[in-house]
């Protein structure tokens, strides 16, 4: 057997650069990486040397590095993935949050954090957590809670069984999330005979997991016993490759179809069967077709709490749940009619068996709620105003493009650009699995990544802005450019109004009501400008048009500031969201929030 005497960090590289995705490219496109003693000598010199065979980029923190990877993943719907590797202790940490991101969003990510020495010599080492009771343990320890796949090298021939079982989940539709390979960081420097062939180039194929016989005979019963069904699309739709089929079907049989923010952009905005967003974050239009629904068709969706309204908003007392999945743990979901199936492939089952039979809907729902969505996105009526949220968003809808995608992530943007922005095919990317403050400007670059050809706009608010920006910093050394439009309330505008919308008095969330000696007076235009991006504050709402025309083809990140009012938010649409008020409180607002509580649960308990 020919074998090639290689580190394991050697090994690792060499391995990753031969594994191939479906469409031929390489599955994991380059990696990320801060060096420290805990990967520097091991992983650090096995990447200078492979060079633009297997790509390295620096980024500035570990946390928004992984989330580039992430939103790439995303963007390229899971096809495509990166790596990112840390030292051990707080670089290994930072990536904890990430995981957790990748984890709930069902997104492949590699994370090769270091590790301590598997041979214990200079125990305790820099940066070593010690259990007293464990001699096992490390700081790595805790990605197990947010990993799909967890292992630790401890010799360098472990690898060989290692890297195929991360690639198994990663490239699995079902079991895909993050994967962590803590690296010990002296087995890294480690030398060992490969055998030649495990470096061999190898394709890894995304399977389509047919349904069971008797399961796809329940869903087709289910269906065309339904006398009011619809469609709730999630990400799976849009990971499936599914949005022709979905669109096909939906058209033939007058199935209306709803979106959840990871299914919006699965069906054009302006199909005629497309009722818009559901739930907490919905339309009028489309939770009125879900609260009269027989049969809920959940197609790709883990049925999250703002999706269901907190598993209030489908009110219809016969109602049933047909989950689509390809996860049976999502699809088995409160006592569904469970089909374990790839989307694509149901939507192909369906079409077939179902026939010439055909539901109709409202389509003057449709109407009313495009009415509202324009009337929250007008500009002000005064120019000078202090614009809404939703009138920022107005004016980015009004410059965008067919190949405009948006993005956000966390605080007001996720809730309104879910109501009311009016989304191209593929053309919306939010997380709102984690909700993750801080991913939005890492996430656009990731995304900018995996679509060059993409218009990425990038809304963040200034709490999430100031969480984690350093990655614009990466965006400008690499010349990948997108926009941000930073919407300053000056604080945590959406807590606000939830804080007070439970009867709490505004405290700690905006920055002018909380503890402080000197008023804030952040200036993000000149902050950003500091880190090399084209920055501009503008005044009102026509010059920020005029901004986001300007900046389409700069060539480099451009960041617009804008003041918005911290207030409002689209009254239109929208549901109840079970968020527990105390039941003890010296405050009437709070006791009055309680009762309004009670009896909405009571309404819930009752569906």
């Amino acid at each position: 057997m020919k074998t090639i005497r290689l580190t394991a960090a050697q090994a690792m590289v060499k391995w990753l650069s031969a594994q191939k995705g479906p469409d031929g490219a390489r599955f994991i496109e380059g990696i990320w990486a801060i060096f420290g003693h805990g990967n520097v000598a091991g992983i650090g010199e096995a990447l200078q040397a492979a060079g633009d065979s297997f790509p390295t980029w620096r980024g500035h923190n570990e946390q928004t590095m992984a989330h580039a990877a992430i939103a790439y993943a995303k963007a390229a719907k899971r096809r495509r993935a990166m790596a990112v590797t840390t030292s051990i202790g707080p670089g290994a940490l930072n990536l904890v949050t990430a995981a957790a991101v990748a984890h709930v969003n069902r997104l492949p990510v590699l994370l090769l954090p270091g590790d301590v020495f598997a041979n214990r010599g200079p125990d305790p080492v820099l940066q070593q957590i010690e259990d007293f009771g464990d001699g096992t343990v490390s700081a790595n320890d805790c990605f197990k809670a947010v990993s799909r796949y967890f292992d630790r090298i401890t010799r360098p021939e472990q690898i060989m069984t290692a890297l195929p079982r991360a690639f198994r989940v990663m490239t699995d539709p079902a079991d895909c999330g993050p994967v962590t390979l803590a690296f010990c960081q002296d087995v890294q420097a480690e030398a060992h005979d490969y055998p030649a062939s495990f470096f061999e180039e190898r394709v890894w194929t995304i399977r389509r997991p047919e349904p069971d016989r008797e399961e796809l005979a329940a869903a087709i019963a289910a269906l065309r016993a339904a006398k009011a069904p619809v469609i709730v699309a999630g990400g799976g739709v849009i990971y499936s490759d599914a949005e022709v089929e979905l669109a096909a079907f939906a058209s033939a049989h007058g199935i209306p179809v709803v979106e959840t923010q990871g299914g919006k952009s699965a069906l054009a905005h302006d199909h005629p069967l497309n009722f818009g967003p559901v739930g907490v974050t919905g339309g009028a239009a489309a939770n009125a077709v879900c609260a009269a629904a027989d049969l809920v068709i959940g197609l790709g969706t883990r049925f999250q709490d703002f999706t269901t309204g907190s598993w209030a908003l489908f009110k219809n007392p016969a109602r049933r749940i047909l989950s689509v999945n390809v996860q049976p743990y999502d699809a088995a979901k409160h006592g569904a009619i469970s089909l374990v199936c790839d989307a694509k492939i149901a939507l192909q089952a369906f079409g077939k068996t179902i026939g010439s039979q055909k539901w109709k809907s409202d389509a003057g729902l449709r109407g009313d709620w495009a009415q509202a969505t324009a009337a929250a996105k007008a500009a002000p009526a005064q120019g000078n105003a202090l614009p809404t949220d939703a009138q920022v968003i107005g004016a980015v809808q009004r410059t965008a493009a067919p190949e405009t995608v948006i993005m956000g992530a966390a605080g007001t943007m996720p809730g309104e650009l879910h109501k009311i922005w009016d989304a191209a095919p593929g053309g919306y990317h939010m997380e709102y699995g984690f909700s993750c403050m801080g991913y939005e400007i890492a996430g656009a670059m990731g995304i900018k990544m995996a679509r060059p050809e993409a218009d990425v706009i990038c809304m963040v608010g200034d709490g999430s802005y100031m969480m984690a920006n350093s990655e614009l910093a990466t965006a400008v050394m690499m010349g990948i450019p997108f926009t941000v439009v930073i919407t300053d309330n000056r604080g945590f505008g959406c807590i606000n109004r939830l804080q007070q919308g439970t009867g709490g008095v505004p405290f700690n969330n905006l920055l002018d009501d909380s503890r402080h000696v000197t008023p804030s007076a952040i200036d993000f235009t000149a902050h950003a400008g500091s880190m090399g991006a084209k920055s501009v504050k503008v005044s009102d709402i026509n010059e920020l048009e005029r901004e986001l025309r300007a900046a389409k083809g700069t060539g480099r990140p451009v960041v617009i500031v804008i003041d918005t009012d911290p207030a409002p938010s689209t009254a239109a649409g929208g549901h109840w969201w079970d968020v527990a008020v105390p039941e003890v409180s010296d405050r009437a607002e709070v006791r009055a929030a309680r009762a309004t509580y009670e009896a909405a649960l009571t309404a819930r308990r009752g569906n």
